[in-house]
């Protein structure tokens, strides 16, 4: 497969859409390699973690697309980003809820049929959820820092995060991308992971229905999931499944490690489409 830099001259095209659902409209956005063979072939979506949106990628998604070539799609879920506002707390099945919602929501108004999965920590998770309800058409599922079960310290990480946002400055920075739903975000996060119905949350049923290979990147220092976290998924997936522990990475690794996140997902996609 070319490399990044046999890409370099390529171009992307960005669109966004508005795609309507039940509960209002998702805003999601595509970068189309401009000139390349594969541009038209199975395309990358992309889930973000619990306080993020398209933005937050920041140029990840450009930079897939130019390296292997291929459509890549984000979106923003309902009551995040620039999509449409929720006044309610998600249901407690959220993380396996959105494949069946606005993810089938999504590849239906654009007319997907296969495509590659990759989702950043709770994005990771509904990530294996996409891969069990899809099945073949889900090629390949990657996850980035990615929470299958619940440990103490995935709830002692948002303890402490929900403390830092009592600093006005950090929750103005959150303003910035989800601007007066900032508090239903944190809400949504916080409050969801730490009620007690999520005690005994897990992904082992997903998991083991996937069909596809699987690809886990994660950070031994990540401040929210352990190594266990990828350890479980390959334990109990039915698939091949390909891992990267970055032994100096946190739960952003494809921020402080971009480039070997990047070429991690390059050779695993290389050697499944």
């Amino acid at each position: 497969m070319d490399g990044v830099q046999t890409l370099a001259d390529l171009r992307c095209s960005v669109v966004d859409h508005l795609v309507p659902t039940d509960q209002g409209f998702v805003s999601v956005r595509q970068w189309q390699p401009q000139n390349h063979s594969r541009a038209a072939g199975v395309p990358i979506i992309l889930l973000h973690d619990s306080l993020g949106c398209i933005d937050l990628w920041r140029d990840l998604p450009e930079r897939i697309a130019l390296a292997i070539g291929r459509k890549v799609i984000a979106y923003d879920r309902i009551g995040f980003g620039r999509s449409s506002r929720l006044n309610e707390r998600p249901p407690a099945n959220f993380v396996t809820l959105d494949a069946t919602g606005e993810l089938a929501t999504v590849l239906d108004a654009l007319g997907i049929a296969e495509f590659v999965v990759v989702g950043h920590s709770v994005g990771g998770g509904m990530a294996l959820a996409a891969g069990a309800v899809f099945g073949a058409r889900c090629r390949a599922v990657i996850t980035i820092s990615a929470q299958s079960f619940l440990e103490d310290l995935t709830r002692a990480g948002i303890r402490k995060a929900a403390e830092d946002f009592a600093d006005p400055q950090l929750k103005a920075r959150l303003e910035k991308y989800h601007g007066p739903r900032t508090d239903w975000v944190l809400d949504a996060w916080i409050g969801s992971w730490l009620s007690p119905a999520f005690d005994d949350w897990c992904l082992d049923a997903e998991i083991g229905r996937i069909t596809s290979p699987v690809l886990t990147i994660h950070g031994a220092l990540d401040e929210y999931g352990s190594p266990a976290q990828p350890q479980r998924i390959a334990r109990t997936a039915r698939v091949p499944v390909s891992a990267l522990l970055l032994p100096d990475a946190g739960h952003f690794p494809h921020r402080s490690h971009e480039t070997q996140t990047l070429k991690a997902i390059i050779g695993f996609l290389a050697q499944v489409l």
